[in-house]
């Protein structure tokens, strides 16, 4: 029998959260992997005092049925909220390039709606979003940092993207650099 192809394999986006704690994160995989699954992209992290884990995982029909008889087990037990989705993986976007935002600011409500309202009314999909809240250095004042990648049309001239959002960052008190992803 041949090994399976790219069109036989099945997605499942994941999300699991719980009291964060040693040992999460190999309790879900190992489960993932017991399970014949194989975890394709993940984002993992501590928020407070919870620890959150966005997984996609392909496997074969039988193993996505299998794993999500186990994760259910796993949430039943309580040690985890976990959440799944069949999905498929995104389809490459050719007519896209992808540009990183990096902005930090003085801390205040707001920020990424802001921006994220600034990309989608353009018709610029946001891919990744990170950010974290921490004191200055030396004042301590509260500061906000925001790391994006977003997916610009290539129909858009960048140079135009940039000073309409180097303005409306200005317009904030933003400090922000928008560039292309380097590979």
């Amino acid at each position: 029998m041949s090994a399976p192809t790219e069109q036989m394999k099945q997605h499942l986006a994941v999300s699991a959260i719980g009291s964060d704690r040693t040992g999460m994160v190999h309790e879900l995989t190992r489960v993932i992997s017991e399970c014949g699954g194989n975890i394709t992209e993940s984002r993992m992290v501590a928020l407070g005092a919870e620890f959150a884990m966005l997984l996609l995982v392909s496997g074969n029909w039988h193993a996505l049925a299998k794993l999500e008889t186990e994760l259910k087990r796993l949430a039943d037990s309580g040690s985890l909220s976990v959440h799944m989705k069949r999905t498929e993986p995104r389809p490459a976007r050719t007519d896209m390039l992808p540009y990183s935002i990096d902005v930090v600011s003085l801390d205040q409500s707001g920020i990424v709606a802001g921006l994220s309202g600034f990309f989608a009314s353009r018709g610029i999909d946001i891919a990744e979003v990170s950010t974290r809240s921490y004191p200055a250095a030396h004042t301590g004042a509260p500061m906000f940092s925001v790391q994006m990648i977003v997916n610009v049309p290539s129909r858009i001239p960048v140079a135009h993207l940039r000073e309409e959002f180097m303005d409306y960052c200005d317009s904030l008190n933003l400090d922000a650099i928008l560039e292309p992803v380097k590979s």
